[in-house]
C-alpha cells in the first residue's frame, strides 16, 4: 500500500525554503520546462536575480507585483523572486479580459507587472497597455512578443540584466527580513458573487500546511510532479509547485489541460504525481487511446472539490495505475488545504469524503444561527485555525461577514461531519436549488450519475419549473461508443436517486465547459441553458 510518509523541509518563508532546498537538494532538477532544465543548486541564484531586479525598480518590503501568465518556469522564478523582495504575490487568471485584470491590478495596488505576450494567441501586455498605462511602473516580458515594443516594458533578459546592478547580498538581506507572518500573496477569489476579493495570506501558513500534504501524499526526492492546475490558484501554486520544492520533487509546469498532451507528458517525462480535479482523471479515463499508452511511472495522485464517486477513485488505481490517491477539501480563504484523506483510508472513504482536519485546524459544521450541529447533521462548513487568511484586503466588512467574532472561517459550502470527524461536503450554500420543498445540492447528483456505466462526466443546474418552482437539469457527457437517451437516463435516476434530486430534462454535450481551474463553469451553463 503507501509507502513511508515523507518529510518535509521546515522553513518559516518561502525564500528560506528556497534556500533550504537548494543545499538539500543540489544535483536534482527543480524544475523542467520546454527543454529547460533548473538544478536545485541554482534555484535560490535564479530567485535572487529577480529580486534584484525588482529592488532595482524600486519595489519595497510589502509592495503587490502581479503575475499574469500561464504556467511555466519563469512563473515560479518571478514569484520566488518578488518574494524574496519582500513583495506580495498577486496571480492573475489566464482566462481574464483586460477590464478584469486591470480592476486586480488597481485594487492591488500593484505597480509591477510579469506577463506574457503569446499565450493561447493573447498579448496580454499589450491588452494593459491603454486600460492599465497609469497604473503600472512596469511591465517585465517574460516571453517573446511580437509587434512595437510597449512604453514601461521590459524584456526577461533585460530586466535580470539590469537588477545586478544590486549586488546579491542585499537581496539575501532583503529576503531574511521576512516573517513567518509576513503576506506571501494576496488572491483574489473568483467571485461569482460580486468582484473578487482579495485574500491575505501568510508565509508561514502555506508551509505548515502543505507540509501535511506532502507528508500524507509521500512526496519525495525523485519525484517528477506534473502540474497541470494553474499556478494563479492555489491548487497549483502550494499544491503544486511549492509543495515539490518542500519535498525536493521535479516541478514539470503544463500550461493547458489537454488529454492527449497531458498522456503524451506522462509518457514522456516518467511523470509520477498527478493531482487534479475529478474532471482531469474522467477525461484520461474516457480517452479511446487509454489502453495503448504507458502509465507505469503514475504514483501518487490528489483530487477533491465535489463529492466524487467511489468508482472513480477505483478506476485511478486500477486503470490509471496510482498507488496513492488522496481527497482534500480548502478554500483560497484558508490557504487551500483544511482537510486531507490518508490515502490508507478505505476507498470508499477516500471517494466519499474530503478527509479529516489537518494538524492545527478544527472543522466544524453550524446552522444559521451559528450553533455547533451533531455527527452527519449537515449545516454550513466553518474552519479554525493557523491558515485562515489574515482578511480581504482593504474590506473589513467583508473579511466581518466571513469570519465571526469566534474565528469560524464561514466557507459558504454545505456539508457533515462523521463520527470519526471525517468531512462530507454535499455543495455550495449558492448553488442549492429547492425541488418542492427539498433541498437538492448538485455536487450529490453528479456523483450519482456518474455512477451510470455510460456516463463520463455530469454537471446539474437548477432552472426554472412552474409547477415545482425548480428542478434540475443535467449537461451529460456520455462515454465513448455510448447509445444512452436523456428518457433512459432519467429513468435509470428514478431507480437510484430521490425522486427530487432526479434531474427532470437532461442535455447531451461533447464537453463541460471548464473554467482555468478545470472546474466546470456552471455560470457557462447557466447561461446556455438560458440562450436555448
Amino acid at each position: 500500500m503507501h509507502s513511508q510518509l515523507s518529510v518535509p523541509l521546515k522553513a518559516d518563508t518561502i525564500p528560506a525554503l528556497v534556500f533550504e532546498a537548494s543545499r538539500r537538494f543540489t544535483g536534482s532538477p527543480a524544475i523542467e520546462d520546454q527543454g529547460e532544465k533548473i538544478d536545485y543548486a541554482d534555484l535560490s541564484s535564479r530567485a535572487l536575480e529577480v529580486a534584484r531586479g525588482l529592488m532595482q525598480l524600486g519595489v519595497k518590503p510589502g509592495d503587490r507585483v502581479a503575475v499574469w501568465a500561464p504556467n511555466s518556469a519563469r512563473w515560479i522564478l518571478a514569484t520566488l523572486g518578488l518574494q524574496m523582495a519582500g513583495a506580495v504575490l498577486v496571480p492573475i487568471n489566464t482566462r481574464m479580459k483586460a477590464a478584469e485584470a486591470c480592476d486586480i491590478i488597481t485594487r492591488s495596488g500593484s505597480r509591477v507587472l510579469f506577463s506574457v505576450g503569446d499565450f493561447l494567441d493573447t498579448d496580454y501586455p499589450a491588452m494593459l497597455a491603454d486600460s492599465c498605462a497609469e497604473q503600472l511602473d512596469m511591465t517585465i516580458v517574460m516571453s517573446p512578443r511580437k509587434g512595437a515594443p510597449l512604453a514601461n516594458s521590459l524584456e526577461w533578459e533585460a530586466f535580470i540584466e539590469q537588477g545586478q546592478a544590486v549586488s546579491e547580498s542585499a537581496a539575501r538581506v532583503r529576503a531574511g527580513e521576512l516573517t513567518a507572518d509576513s503576506l506571501s500573496d494576496l488572491m483574489f477569489t473568483s467571485g461569482t458573487t460580486g468582484k473578487p476579493k482579495g485574500v491575505m495570506s501568510a508565509h508561514g501558513a502555506a508551509l505548515r500546511a502543505f507540509s501535511e500534504f506532502v507528508r500524507i501524499l509521500g512526496l519525495r526526492p525523485g519525484d517528477r510532479f506534473l502540474v497541470v492546475n494553474p499556478f494563479f490558484h492555489t491548487f497549483g501554486y502550494k499544491a503544486g509547485w511549492l509543495s515539490c520544492l518542500l519535498s525536493g520533487a521535479t516541478i514539470l509546469p503544463h500550461p493547458v489541460f489537454d488529454a492527449d498532451e497531458v498522456l503524451d507528458r506522462i509518457e514522456q517525462d516518467r511523470v509520477s504525481v498527478l493531482p487534479g480535479p475529478p474532471t482531469l482523471y474522467l477525461s484520461l479515463l474516457a480517452h479511446p487511446e487509454l489502453q495503448r499508452r504507458d502509465l507505469s511511472s503514475l504514483r501518487a495522485a490528489s483530487t477533491g472539490a465535489s463529492t466524487i464517486p467511489p468508482v472513480l477513485i477505483e478506476r485511478m488505481r486500477n486503470e490509471l495505475g496510482f498507488d496513492v490517491v488522496t481527497t482534500a477539501y480548502g478554500l483560497t480563504e484558508c490557504g487551500g488545504l483544511a482537510t486531507i484523506c490518508d490515502p490508507d483510508d478505505p476507498a470508499e472513504t477516500v471517494a466519499g469524503t474530503s478527509g479529516k482536519a489537518i494538524p492545527g485546524t478544527e472543522v466544524a459544521i453550524l446552522d444559521k444561527d451559528g450553533n455547533r450541529l451533531g455527527a452527519n447533521e449537515s449545516g454550513e462548513i466553518c474552519i479554525r485555525g493557523f491558515h485562515v487568511m489574515q482578511g480581504y484586503f482593504q474590506n473589513p466588512e467583508a473579511t466581518a461577514e466571513t469570519i465571526d467574532a469566534d474565528n469560524w472561517l464561514h466557507t459558504g459550502d454545505i456539508g457533515t461531519l462523521d463520527e470519526r470527524g471525517y468531512l462530507r461536503i454535499t455543495g455550495r450554500l449558492k448553488d442549492m436549488f429547492i425541488v418542492g420543498g427539498f433541498n437538492c445540492y448538485p455536487a450529490e447528483i453528479e456523483a450519482a450519475l456518474v455512477e451510470h456505466p455510460e456516463v463520463a462526466q455530469a454537471a446539474v443546474i437548477g432552472v426554472p419549473d412552474e409547477r415545482m418552482g425548480e428542478v434540475g437539469c443535467a449537461f451529460v457527457v456520455k462515454r465513448h461508443g455510448s447509445q444512452l437517451d436523456a428518457g433512459g437516463l432519467i429513468q435509470w435516476s428514478r431507480q437510484n436517486m430521490a425522486n427530487y434530486k432526479v434531474p427532470r430534462q437532461v442535455r447531451f454535450v461533447s464537453a463541460l465547459p471548464v473554467n482555468a481551474s478545470n472546474k466546470v463553469d456552471k455560470l457557462v451553463l447557466k447561461r446556455d441553458f438560458t440562450n436555448t
